[in-house]
């Protein structure tokens, strides 16, 4: 079981909001998660992140998305174990 790391979408239409979730990798965009581990909202720039459970997934072989590698580099630096 590959997980990953990823957006899910909420919210209304053309008014996005997303969850950052751990999920199996084959499982579908806004399908089952494991955990949400913080919200991102890109109309207000708003991004909230819990760091422990992010390092604690990276640890466990999670690999986030292109998009979420981005963000958590924005938010406040990646590790770089997390390829």
């Amino acid at each position: 079981m590959t997980v990953r790391i990823r957006l899910r979408r909420m919210g209304k239409k053309k008014q996005p909001s997303y969850r950052i979730v751990v999920a199996d990798s084959r499982s579908p965009r806004d399908g089952r998660f494991i955990e949400i581990v913080g919200h991102y909202n890109p109309i207000e720039k708003r991004l909230c992140v819990s760091r422990e459970r992010v390092d604690t997934w990276l640890k466990r072989g999670a690999k986030p998305s292109s998009t979420v590698k981005h963000l958590l580099c924005k938010a406040g630096g990646l590790n770089e174990r997390a390829g």
